[in-house]
């Protein structure tokens, strides 16, 4: 059993991640965490979007959150962006890799990245 000044230790070092995935931010990343979305990687998706975000200096900007099945199991990992005043992205068949990359172009930059987005899959 850890001693409690263990568990305050920890509290303090997870408080940064617990925090931006509350917060509430003008933009709201959101990862689909159901079975199917788990199974097919969303949980390094999830976490390399809360490292970077934080890692990027956006945790006062930006909201990284969880939900069940966005219901397009097929493109799974998949994320969706909320921005006020814009229309929502869908990235889909995410990796840790491409999340870094969307954190760096569209959260940062502003720019969607369309060649990981549902409606270049679709089109």
């Amino acid at each position: 059993m850890k001693s409690l000044a263990e568990l305050a230790a920890i509290k303090e070092k997870m408080k940064d991640k617990v925090v931006l995935r509350e917060g509430s931010g003008e933009i709201r990343v959101v990862v689909g965490m159901a079975t199917c979305g788990i199974a097919a990687g969303a949980r390094p998706v999830l976490n390399a979007f809360v490292e970077k975000v934080n890692e990027a200096g956006l945790s006062e900007k930006v909201t990284v959150s969880q939900t069940g099945c966005i219901g397009v199991c097929q493109f799974e990992p998949v994320v969706e962006i909320f921005e006020a005043g814009k229309e929502k992205v869908t990235y889909i068949k995410m990796t840790a890799e491409k999340a870094a990359e969307v954190v760096e172009k569209h959260l940062k930059g502003g720019e969607v990245i369309q060649e990981y987005t549902i409606s270049n899959a679709i089109s």
